[in-house]
């Protein structure tokens, strides 16, 4: 699945899925501009990268701010030539029931996994329109899908997500361009051992993995390869779509 001398960007690219999709694009041929509000993470990861033989660069980048998002997006056209794929996989989760949230709690959730989002497509999208061709990957979550106890409004940030990337599949299918959301389910990340407070999480990933068809859960690269595969010319007829990636643990319509 060559996506050979294509610039990808990928949010949240330092760590987890994030890392994961940037490791098997960069393998897949395409240079790559590894965005995050961690600095030096996202270094360490284009370090990786590097290693590989395509064009990287690290960008230092807090979706949240759209003026950070823009000077960020045009610094990397202007440094690998063009941006072709964008990885919206930036994102926050806490665990907490929803009475005991407040406004600063439901703003910090929704500015980073919506918002960031919303944001860093805004800026990527004239370019792509301008080439005739494109392809984003959002992030969405199984959350979104079925809603998850203690992710009220994580689960409500993710739905929207969803919804919003087949609103833009419809505007911009025009223009060549594809929008395709990976849904993942559970999956092995440091985001998932930080999520439950401490002593819950093992017995709750215990009780999650048995309700899982497969019996575990998932990896990163596992996650990342579908969103390759979304990338690739191979999906070339598939926009405005929602991929799970769970194991089977909920088998939606």
């Amino acid at each position: 699945m060559s996506v050979q001398g294509r610039v990808a960007i990928v949010t949240g690219g330092a760590r987890g899925i994030g890392k994961a999709t940037c490791e098997r694009l960069a393998r897949d041929g395409a240079d790559i501009a590894v965005f995050d509000v961690d600095g030096e993470a996202a270094e360490d990861t284009a370090t990786l990268i590097a290693g590989l033989g395509v064009r990287v660069m690290s960008v230092t980048c807090d979706v949240t701010n759209v003026a950070a998002v823009n000077a960020a997006v045009k610094e990397v056209v202007e440094t690998l030539g063009s941006v072709d794929i964008l990885i919206n996989n930036a994102g926050i989760d806490i665990s907490r029931l929803f009475e005991h949230t407040d406004e600063q709690f439901w703003r910090r959730i929704l500015d980073v996994c919506y918002v960031g989002t919303l944001a860093v497509t805004h800026a990527v999208l004239p370019h792509m329109i301008a080439r005739g061709s494109g392809v984003i990957v959002n992030m969405g979550s199984d959350a979104g899908r079925v809603g998850n106890p203690g992710d009220v409004v994580y689960s409500g940030a993710k739905a929207a997500v969803m919804a919003s990337s087949k609103a833009l599949a419809r505007e911009v299918a025009r223009h060549g361009i594809r929008v395709n959301c990976v849904s993942p389910g559970p999956v092995e990340t440091e985001l998932w051992a930080n999520l439950f407070d401490e002593g819950k999480g093992e017995a709750i990933t215990e009780a999650i993995r048995k309700t899982i068809p497969m019996r575990r859960l998932g990896s990163p690269e596992e996650v990342a390869d579908v969103v390759a595969f979304f990338c690739s010319d191979d999906s070339r007829y598939l926009t405005g779509q929602i991929l799970s990636v769970d194991g089977g643990m909920t088998m939606v319509d």
